[in-house]
């Protein structure tokens, strides 16, 4: 039987007998494809726009931290309310995961309705504090003003998305993800040369096609053995949102300090340019849309674990979420050294597909991108901790363990690194941050291990 036409109960059995190598590849597969696919949508936008103009270029960089910032609360509403269906779904506790479901839905679409006003009528001087300068507002206030509208749709889709995934229904979730990311890559040239709308245009793509991806999602949320969100069973008790918390604080951690550190990114890249401020800043927006690419099979493939990782956990069945855990770390590690490989030596051909016209801005970006390679494979080991903790509800840990890269080390070392080394302190900062976290977070997650041995 194929899994999206299985019962609840059914899954569940599923998820918890199945031999872990074939699951996790299994509940893996869609994911690592969503991932990739909205990765590469990402850089559709930096890609087309790349060819306006330097300037252009550098506005989408600078509102990728808005973006960011919904998409960490998308991913607070999203992994909050998954990480409690996931367990109660092992623990068979069936009578409370609609109303979770539900409440974490409704609640994410309210919430990005309120974005979306405040950043608005806000528009200019947020525009300033993201790090835009004189000539990089214009176009940053053009492309911000549309993503914004999109703010309720994007947050809410994510909600979908992973509450999807967390019931073991990935393939469902890969569907709306993929069906959005293929409309948006077909847009952005039609709209921003075809009808001449500019890096409006690239705005305009990715809003329509965050709420086509919204409207599958919720669709396919009505299919099958799946939890069907329906208004009704939204709860406004104060239990729920203290689980939503508990399982959702690690990732607005992560993507809300990611937000903040791209912040801080741009604005030391303006400052330590010199001269060329505007081709630093959107040099570094290659080198994170590039990375991201990169990172997101990683995200995918411990996406994948999750389900299986708290399933079983709330199952209490131990040494299966060990052996899903060590299986993605072994695998993940020998991904990336290959993949760190090929980015140190096709650094500048990688850069020039979005910027190739400006040698400032090729320049910058083919050192920062090598510099980040180095300590790649690191990241195995630290995003599949963090996947396990917050999955496994270690509440602490994980928020910890999310906000060691880019918010506990990143966000420091971008202020004292390009005060002693200049534009060489940025194009460094992410490396020594990785170096940091990583001397964090490995006996992190060697004491949860050790903590399930010990209760097998």
């Amino acid at each position: 039987m194929k899994i999206h036409s299985m019962t609840q109960q059914e899954k569940v059995a599923y998820m918890l007998s199945e031999p872990v190598p074939r699951l996790v590849c299994r509940m893996a597969v869609p994911t690592i494809i969503s991932m990739l696919i909205s990765s590469f949508y990402n850089m559709a936008d930096t890609f087309f726009v790349g060819k306006l103009n330097t300037q252009a270029t550098a506005a989408v960089g600078v509102v990728f931290s808005v973006m960011t910032l919904i998409q960490a609360a998308g991913f607070f509403f999203g992994h909050g309310s998954g990480n409690f269906i996931s367990r109660n779904l092992g623990a068979q506790n069936y009578g409370e995961v609609n109303k979770m479901a539900a409440t974490g839905f409704y609640t994410a679409f309210g919430a990005g309705i309120l974005v979306a006003l405040l950043g608005i009528i806000f528009l200019d001087p947020l525009a300033l504090l993201l790090g835009s300068t004189p000539t990089i507002l214009p176009y940053t206030r053009s492309y911000l003003r549309v993503i914004l509208l999109g703010a309720p749709f994007m947050m809410s889709s994510l909600v979908l998305n992973n509450q999807l995934r967390y019931q073991g229904s990935a393939s469902y979730a890969m569907v709306g993800i993929v069906s959005g990311a293929v409309l948006n890559l077909g847009l952005d040239p039609l709209l921003i040369f075809i009808f001449d709308m500019g890096i409006t245009g690239a705005a305009l793509a990715t809003t329509i096609s965050q709420i086509v991806s919204f409207s599958i999602l919720y669709l396919m949320s009505c299919r099958g053995g799946n939890i069907h969100i329906h208004w009704k069973n939204i709860t406004l008790k104060g239990e729920y949102f203290k689980e939503m918390v508990r399982g959702g604080f690690p990732s607005l951690c992560r993507q809300g300090l990611a937000s903040v550190s791209t912040i801080c990114l741009n604005q030391s890249a303006g400052l330590y340019g010199g001269a060329f401020s505007d081709a630093a800043i959107a040099a570094m927006s290659i080198v994170n849309r590039v990375y991201m690419f990169a990172n997101s099979a990683l995200i995918g493939f411990g996406q994948g674990f999750q389900p299986v990782c708290g399933m079983n956990y709330g199952a209490k069945q131990y040494k299966r979420v060990r052996e899903a855990f060590y299986f993605c770390v072994k695998y993940a590690i020998f991904l990336l050294v290959v993949a760190s490989a090929a980015g140190i030596l096709f650094a500048r051909p990688l850069v020039s597909l979005f910027r190739k016209d400006d040698a400032q801005v090729m320049e910058i970006a083919t050192l920062a991108l090598q510099l980040r390679c180095l300590v790649f494979p690191l990241s195995s080991w630290m995003v599949m901790t963090n996947m396990m903790l917050q999955s496994i509800g270690k509440a602490v840990s994980a928020s910890l363990a999310a906000a060691a890269r880019q918010g506990l080390f990143f966000i420091p070392l971008i202020f004292i690194l390009p005060y002693f080394f200049g534009l060489l302190g940025v194009q460094m900062c992410q490396t020594w941050a990785d170096l940091c976290a990583f001397g964090l977070i490995l006996p992190l997650g060697l004491h949860a291990l050790k903590e399930m041995r010990n209760n097998e």
